[in-house]
C-alpha cells in the first residue's frame, strides 16, 4: 500500500487485464513483468505511451550514475510517503550498490549517517525540492562542481517525475504485487516509504 490514507485502502482502479492489453504494454511488462504501476496506468493508453518512454530514459538512459539516482528517488519516495516506490526502487538501489543501512538511512535526517560529500549533494536537492520547490544558490554552486549541465537538469527532472509517480501511486492506492496476492496487510514498519 502507498501511502497511508483514512477510509478505504481498495485499489481505485484495477490494473488493466491481461487480455486488454495493447503491444506496448505487452512489451512494456515482457521486459519488466507485470508491474500494478504499469497495468494501472495503461488504463489510460496515450498518456501511458509517453509516460513509459520518458520514466525509461530517466531510469535505464540517463547520464546519472545509479547510485546517485537511486539515492534521489528513494529520499523522493520517503518524502512522499509512497511505499510502492520505496518497495521497488530499493530492490534497484541494492542492485546499485547501496547498502541496507544506507537505504534505511535514506529515512532519516542526512547528518545521521556519514554520507560522502557527492551523496549529501543529492539528498540536499531532493530534500530543497521538496521542501521548497526549487534549489538555493549555495546548494545548486554545490550540486554543479560535480555535474554537467546535462545531468543537473537531469536530477531535477528526476526528483519531479518522481514525485509526480508517488502522488499517481498514493491517490490512485496502486497495490505492490506482493499485496495483491497476499492481501492487504496493513502498513509496514520497514519499506513503507515513510
Amino acid at each position: 500500500m502507498c501511502a497511508a490514507t483514512p477510509g478505504d485502502r481498495v485499489p481505485r482502479f484495477d490494473p488493466l487485464p491481461e487480455e486488454e492489453w495493447d503491444d506496448v504494454v505487452r512489451a512494456v511488462t515482457d521486459t519488466i513483468g507485470p508491474l500494478n504501476v504499469i497495468t494501472t496506468l495503461a488504463r489510460h493508453p496515450e498518456l501511458f505511451r509517453s509516460w513509459i518512454g520518458f520514466g525509461s530514459m530517466l531510469l535505464m538512459n540517463g547520464t546519472l550514475g545509479a547510485r546517485d539516482r537511486e539515492l534521489a528517488i528513494l529520499r523522493t519516495a520517503h518524502h512522499r510517503s509512497c511505499a510502492y516506490e520505496w518497495d521497488h526502487h530499493r530492490r534497484v538501489a541494492l542492485d546499485a550498490g547501496l547498502t541496507e543501512d544506507e537505504i534505511a538511512a535514506l529515512r532519516e535526517d542526512p547528518d545521521g549517517h556519514g554520507w560522502s560529500d557527492d551523496d549529501r549533494m543529492v539528498l540536499a536537492a531532493a530534500d530543497e525540492l521538496h521542501e521548497r520547490g526549487t534549489i538555493s544558490d549555495a546548494a545548486w554552486t554545490e550540486l554543479a562542481t560535480r555535474f554537467g549541465e546535462r545531468e543537473l537538469i537531469e536530477l531535477v527532472m528526476l526528483i519531479g517525475h518522481y514525485h509526480m509517480v508517488a502522488f499517481t501511486l498514493n491517490a490512485l492506492r496502486v497495490q505492490n504485487e506482493d499485496d495483491a496476492r497476499d492481501g492487504d496487510r496493513g502498513p509496514r514498519a520497514e519499506g513503507a516509504g515513510g
